[in-house]
């Protein structure tokens, strides 16, 4: 499995890139393969400010709803509309044209963050 060493993970298996005061977020390759294929995602938060660990939208698989869990404090600015008409593009290329927010952050980086190998450690990879 492919955890790229630029970005940080949490435990609920969503990465985080940050660029300056924003970060991009999406979930992780594990995620998508346990999830199976997906078939819709739901992020109706834009605009608002999420504490870390709230819920920012839910994925829907063939099988499943999951929730997805905020990594990070601050104001969700975009979503990936792309997401709306296909989004089997998590499946296809999750640290790619699979991201699914970006956000507006302030302060530092939850310390709850993982590295790419402190994340596959906990996923057993």
């Amino acid at each position: 499995m492919n955890f790229p060493k630029d970005l940080k993970y949490t435990n609920d298996h969503e990465w985080v890139k940050v660029e300056g005061d924003i970060a991009t977020i999406g979930i992780t390759e594990f995620a998508q393969r346990e999830l199976g294929d997906i078939v819709y995602v739901e992020v109706e938060t834009v605009g608002e400010t999420i504490a870390s660990g709230e819920v920012f939208g839910t994925v829907e698989a063939v099988k499943t709803v999951s929730d997805l869990f905020m990594p990070l404090e601050g104001e969700i600015i975009e979503f990936n509309e792309e997401l709306e008409s296909a989004p089997e593009v998590v499946n296809e290329d999750p640290y790619g044209a699979g991201w699914m927010i970006k956000v507006k952050f302030s302060g530092e980086l939850p310390a709850e963050l993982l590295s790419a190998d402190a994340y596959a450690e906990l996923i057993g990879a």
